[in-house]
This record gives C-alpha cells, sequence and structure tokens, in this order.
C-alpha cells in the first residue's frame, strides 16, 4: 500500500506544527520552505486539517497554525484515515471470479492490520525527538535539498572505499 501525496503532506505539516512549543504558531509560507513543497498545496492540506480539528488556524498578520488538540490525542490512524480517500486495493465489481474469490476479504484483513498498528501510535510518539526536528526545520536550505546532499556525500565516501 502506497499512501497519497497529499497524506505525506498533511504529515509534514502536523510533525511541523507539533515540533514548535506550545502555543508557537508556523505559517504555511515557513513549512513550504522547510519542505520545499509547493505553499499552495499546503494551504489546501492546512484548510481540511483545520476543518477536521486536527489543527487551528489563526487569520491575519501575525496569524498561523498550531495543533487542534494535544499530539497525544492524534492518532497515526486517524490522520491517515481522514487524509486518505479509501482503502479498496483491489476493485472486484467487474470480476468474473469475485462471487467465488477470497481475495478481498484476506485484502480487507491485511487492510485493517495495517491500520489497527498505525492506530497504536500518536502524533506525540513520532515527535519524541522534537529537539532535533525544530533543528532540522531551522536549516536555511529545504529538507529536501539537505538529505539528497547528505545522501550524494555518502554515495561519494562510499566510492572512494
Amino acid at each position: 500500500m502506497q499512501l497519497t501525496r497529499y497524506t505525506d503532506y498533511a504529515m509534514r505539516v502536523l510533525l511541523h506544527v507539533g515540533a514548535r512549543d506550545e502555543g508557537d504558531l508556523s505559517s504555511i509560507q515557513e513549512i513550504a520552505d522547510v519542505y520545499g513543497v509547493s505553499k499552495d498545496h499546503l494551504k489546501k492540506v492546512a484548510q481540511d486539517l483545520g476543518q477536521a480539528g486536527l489543527l487551528i488556524t489563526v487569520r491575519g498578520r501575525n496569524g498561523g497554525l498550531r495543533l487542534g488538540r494535544p499530539a497525544s490525542d492524534i492518532t497515526i490512524g486517524q490522520i491517515v484515515r481522514h487524509t486518505e480517500s479509501g482503502f479498496n486495493l483491489v476493485d472486484c465489481s467487474s470480476c468474473i471470479i469475485a462471487t467465488a474469490c477470497t481475495l478481498p476479504r484476506i485484502l480487507n484483513e491485511a487492510t485493517r492490520a495495517f491500520l489497527e498498528v498505525l492506530d497504536k501510535y500518536t502524533l506525540d510518539d513520532v515527535l519524541k525527538r522534537r529537539t532535533d526536528l525544530r533543528g532540522l526545520f531551522g536549516r536555511s536550505a529545504p529538507l529536501k535539498d539537505v538529505i539528497q546532499s547528505v545522501a550524494e556525500e555518502d554515495d561519494h565516501s562510499n566510492s572512494r572505499n
């Protein structure tokens, strides 16, 4: 199973906002700059997360985003269920063996197990290393560029060995 980019962005927004000190606001521009992603995409995600109660959006010149409830009350499963449109791994509606096939039952069981594992973890669990996250968020280059440069350095050092 592969999660959508929308879910990826939702997780990034929630992680960024959740890593802040309580009461501090994050701007969409700041998050877009850190991750090197489209501000317009993040606006849509933030609005949706706000409507779902996962974020509080504060309008105005000094506005921004903060968590809508404690990170310990937001499960990763809740986030994924909210951001993903469906969990049907296959469409059996036009298959000629659908009435005798047990594959959909097996895939549904696997999907339930996947979500049960995600329900065991909260946003707070993912944010255990807040200080480290804040340090990464404070870099001047977008994280994708930092990750790429670190990977290139690793490749270069491995080629010398």
